[in-house]
């Protein structure tokens, strides 16, 4: 029995120890615990759950693989690195695993559009996918940085049918796209549904969308005893937000005999200002209706944050993982934009897997420890995305 439980988190108010909860106007959170009513009322029914299940198999594609790296393990030395493939998910990430969950609660609701902010862009092609898919809809906020980063991205959702929205306030990144996205989802939050992106926001988003997310952990699990025998002795994942990362470790937490690494960005370091390693350098606070480690001003304003993957620069983090940084359980450390690039174009030119820049951070980590740990041990990566929405700007930002 594991030292650790984590069954019933969060609590019945949206708590993982002291970080969560509803920071958010009185006003505001009767919405909040309407959809977790709704979501408590659906989310174990037997029509809600074949729903969800037809579409994880027969349109997501799921369960997605566990691959053996076999050669950038050879190339790294030291234990196996394995891949968990959600970059082969339909819409090519793990996103699509959230967001049609959403988009079946927003419908079950009765609501008339879905609201979303995006980064990468990941978040808002799967969302986009999934309202196309239940027919209603979609409006989705991004910021001007990264639509110019992300045009493969922004071409998709058009098509797709989303209102996409550009941001051009603060940063103009993901941080300043989640604040637009609220404005407008506070003129008619009766109506609108706000489908939150990751492990982050108000209650019951946190636990909503690791719930959703948790099948990847669920499937990992089975298919690696099944590969190997037994458990990974390492797992990890990159973290922004940290839905992916979520997704994989749930399944895990009470496993002792699994070591958990979350994987930051640490940008251009983490000695100049140009990172985005919330948990890494950040100290608790409240944004996004959520309490969270936090990127923060001596007045708690949320810092500007940098990575080269736009999925991953903002400024906050989900609240579980908050919680388990303080438990310890989780171990949470950070790649450099560098170490990222060298990740993504070694496992391209070598194992023929573009990897997104997200998921490239974590492949950096794992190809780092792995020389550390020697044959007989093993790991396995959460790839949560693949590249194809990053090769334009890889090319130019690499002179390819």
């Amino acid at each position: 029995m594991s030292k650790f439980d984590f069954k019933e988190m969060p609590d019945k108010d949206g708590y993982f120890g002291e970080y969560g909860g509803q920071q958010i106007p009185p006003e505001l959170i009767k919405i909040m615990n309407d959809i977790d009513d709704a979501y408590q009322e659906i989310r174990n029914t037997k029509k809600f759950q074949d729903e969800l299940d037809y579409f994880n198999k027969y349109y997501v594609g799921r369960p997605s693989p566990i691959y053996f790296a076999q050669r950038l393990t050879d190339k790294c030395g030291g234990a196996d690195i394995y891949l968990k493939r959600e970059d082969l998910n339909h819409t090519g990430a793990h996103k699509i695993n959230h967001c049609i969950g959403e988009a079946l609660l927003a419908k079950h609701m009765g609501k008339t559009k879905i609201l979303a902010e995006t980064g990468a862009g990941q978040h808002g092609v799967a969302l986009a996918t999934a309202c196309a898919l239940v027919d209603i809809e979609c409006e989705i906020h991004m910021g001007q940085v990264d639509i110019e980063k992300e045009h493969p991205n922004v071409t998709r959702m058009k098509i797709l049918g989303a209102k996409l929205v550009p941001v051009t306030r603060g940063t103009a990144t993901l941080k300043d796209a989640v604040d637009s996205a609220f404005e407008e989802y506070l003129k008619d939050p009766v109506n609108f549904f706000y489908a939150i992106g990751s492990v982050v926001g108000p209650h019951p988003f946190p636990m909503m969308v690791r719930d959703f997310q948790s099948i990847v952990g669920r499937e990992a699990k089975e298919q690696f005893n099944e590969i190997c025998g037994k458990n990974p002795d390492y797992i990890m994942a990159c973290v922004g937000g940290g839905s992916n990362a979520m997704g994989l470790f749930t399944a895990f937490l009470d496993d002792e005999d699994v070591n958990i690494v979350g994987v930051e960005p640490a940008g251009k370091g983490l000695d100049t200002m140009d990172h985005a390693a919330t948990l890494t350098k950040g100290s608790p606070g409240v944004i996004h209706g959520k309490k969270c480690y936090l990127l923060q001003d001596d007045n708690g304003e949320p810092l500007p944050v940098y990575s080269i993957a736009s999925g991953l620069d903002y400024p906050g983090v989900g609240p579980q993982h908050s919680y388990l940084k303080d438990l310890e359980r989780v171990e949470y450390v950070s790649a450099t934009d560098q170490e990222c690039l060298e990740a993504f174009m070694t496992l391209s030119q070598i194992e023929g897997i573009i990897p997104a820049l997200e998921s490239a951070h974590a492949v950096a980590h794992a190809m780092k420890l792995a020389k550390t740990l020697g044959k007989g041990k093993n790991i396995l990566v959460n790839l949560s995305g693949r590249g194809d929405k990053d090769i334009d700007f890889v090319a130019e930002k690499l002179k390819l």
